[in-house]
């Protein structure tokens, strides 16, 4: 690994690192190129591990961040088969104070979520929406409910079914913010014929 390797990599460090939010905006805003530079095994297992503790910053750079990762950035890590990666630091934007940045966390959620195969949706997007839908925040329980309808065709019947059990639960949730996201999006969900008799109180 020579010094012309190391240096796009080097840049987004120093630029994530500075104190001016507009040199850490445009890091974020090329996250695509540096992983482009980097190749996909080095974006894997270097650039994906380092924005997963990035995460403490300010909105406009998480919400940039949030939107990157949807921007078709599996691509750049080799593919489909390793777009679940991009999961672990949505996870988090997910359950953030801010609504903008959580809201856009789970439009790219679900973006990757088209490109799963089951496999993954079975091992590594089903683990990340129990998390959040009993999550002790009501920040990522309220994300939780928008994540549903996406994957809910290629769960198996068995994880259709506890996803039915975990919606329910979101829509009886004790925090009203909890249950009018869960109200909101049943709307438009997939799970709309399964969820007879789930309670709406708003």
């Amino acid at each position: 690994m020579d010094n012309e390797e190391l240096y796009p990599i080097a840049i987004l460090i120093d630029e994530l690192k500075s104190e001016d939010v507009n040199l850490r905006l445009n890091a974020i805003h090329r996250i695509s190129t540096i992983a482009l530079a980097l190749g996909p095994q080095r974006a894997r297992e270097e650039l994906i591990p380092f924005l997963q503790d990035s995460l403490d910053d300010e909105d406009e750079v998480l919400l940039a961040l949030a939107e990157e990762l949807g921007k078709g950035m599996e691509e750049y890590l080799g593919g489909p088969p390793h777009a679940h990666l991009l999961l672990g630091p949505l996870e988090n934007l997910a359950a953030v104070e801010e609504t903008v940045v959580r809201d856009k966390a789970t439009e790219s959620i679900n973006k990757i979520a088209a490109v799963l195969s089951t496999a993954q949706i079975e091992e590594f997007y089903i683990p990340l929406l129990k998390r959040l839908s009993t999550g002790e925040w009501f920040t990522s329980r309220t994300s939780a409910a928008a994540l549903y309808a996406s994957v809910y065709p290629k769960a198996s019947p068995a994880t259709q079914d506890e996803m039915r059990k975990l919606y329910t639960a979101l829509s009886g949730d004790d925090t009203p913010m909890v249950r009018r996201a869960a109200a909101r999006h049943l709307a438009v969900s997939l799970l709309n014929a399964s969820l007879t008799g789930v309670p709406h109180r708003c």
